[in-house]
């Protein structure tokens, strides 16, 4: 596979971006090798600057549900931005787009458009503490909410630590009030919430994790939490940036019964473009400023571009419902992955939740951080290059989920399936 024009673009950028990247997972520091470089995408293909193709299953990282360069979505960003490109006033684009979020998702009365997960995760921890006046927030371990201070925290080696920071740059007076519990222990959390309960404003989790591999909740894990948090007066924040629209219309919360008190959104709500959201049921959201105590203020939020192309999407999934062939596209795809895992005689495990999925080298179920870190990376990314040799584009992490598309076809699924039965021969 020719690499030339990719490699020499990663050595220029080497020099005015720090790592070459302007997000780290980019890098492919996980798997080897340099970065492609991508010049286009069409469906559920992307192509990168030396003219290589490829079957793609990150569709930047979920939002993509529809594929690359979907002909409605790309003709309601061009038609928005021939009117303006940002007013940093009110358009009744947003109006629209808030409709229809409030329609879809159960918990959600009013919501906030903002630009980004980080941006709406931040966000929504500010109004749980202005609403309950309480400082401490509990988050789980392998759980990615976004870069903001607080939330970069993990757990220690105790059965629930305070959280020390997870990056450089972050003092520890930012995480001080960020309790770190292990995912899917609904006793340790019950434990640690009835303990520290009264100081704790929130508990933040993703429904499905998406950020340590896919990894979905074990049965009465959200309930538990949904009733405890009730019960002690505490928010229940579900993180859905990645989950929301994804595998269900009203995301998570509609396909598991359970309804959080705050629900963050963005990748699919933005149809592609830079986008979050956080909502939550009336008496919550006129916490927020100009209404409430709580501020929060963005001079792009609901940018009209974004949200042009969010409304085509969300009408899109609204009107054609595809969650039932995503569902079917993607457990084909599994399927064919834990048979070529049987005949090569490897360890390899499929988690996945609808359209989304991680193949994980483990002989261990994973159900948790701590069964997710001790999968074999090094053999994940051995797989990552023989099936990218092969024209199929996968998450270049062992801990990221791969995304299906509506415009996945059978052809790629053949494409796929053939390619993953040469990789795990080669390499078992």
């Amino acid at each position: 596979m020719k690499r030339t024009i990719s490699n020499e673009l990663f050595e220029k950028a080497r020099q005015l971006i720090p790592g070459g990247v302007n997000s780290p997972v980019r890098a492919f520091r996980a798997v080897g090798g340099n970065p492609l470089f991508i010049e286009r995408g069409c469906g559920s293909h992307i192509r990168d600057m030396d003219g290589n193709e490829f079957v793609d299953y990150v569709g930047s990282w979920g939002p993509l549900i529809l594929g690359h360069a979907h002909p409605l979505v790309v003709e309601s960003i061009n038609r928005a931005a021939e009117k303006g490109t940002s007013f940093g006033a009110t358009t009744e684009g947003e109006i629209e787009l808030a409709e229809i979020i409030v329609n879809a998702v159960p918990s959600i009365e009013m919501v906030r458009l903002v630009n980004s997960g980080t941006e709406a995760a931040m966000s929504a921890i500010r109004l749980a503490r202005a609403f309950t006046g309480r400082n401490r927030i509990v988050k789980f371990e392998g759980g990615y909410h976004g870069h903001s201070d607080a939330l970069l925290a993990k757990g220690g080696s105790g059965i629930a630590t305070l959280g020390i920071p997870d990056s450089a740059g972050v003092p520890d007076a930012m995480t001080s009030d960020t309790i770190v519990l292990p995912y899917n222990d609904i006793d340790i959390a019950r434990t640690t919430l009835e303990s520290a309960g009264t100081d704790v404003a929130c508990v933040i989790v993703e429904p499905i994790a998406g950020n340590m591999g896919v990894v979905p909740p074990k049965p009465r894990f959200l309930e538990g939490l949904r009733e405890l948090t009730h019960k002690l007066g505490i928010l229940l924040i579900f993180d859905e940036v990645i989950t929301g629209f994804r595998v269900a219309y009203g995301g998570a919360q509609e396909l598991l019964g359970v309804l959080p008190d705050l629900t963050i959104l963005g990748k699919i709500i933005g149809g592609g473009m830079p986008i979050g959201a956080y909502g939550s049921r009336r008496e919550i959201m006129e916490m927020v400023a100009p209404l409430g105590p709580a501020y929060q203020a963005g001079t792009l939020s609901g940018n009209p571009i974004a949200v042009a192309a969010g409304i085509t999407t969300l009408k899109s999934l609204r009107d054609t419902d595809p969650y039932q062939s995503l569902e079917e596209k993607t457990a084909r795809i599994a399927d064919q992955l834990l048979s070529s895992a049987a005949q090569s005689n490897s360890d390899l495990q499929i988690n996945r939740v609808g359209s989304m999925m991680t193949a994980f080298f483990t002989s261990e179920r994973v159900i948790d951080y701590s069964t997710a870190k001790i999968s074999d990376t090094q053999r994940y990314a051995e797989f990552f290059q023989a099936m990218l040799g092969q024209g199929i584009y996968l998450p270049p992490s062992q801990f990221e989920a791969a995304f299906v598309s509506t415009a996945h076809c059978d052809d790629d699924i053949a494409i796929t399936s053939t390619a993953v039965d040469r990789a795990l021969k080669r390499l078992f």
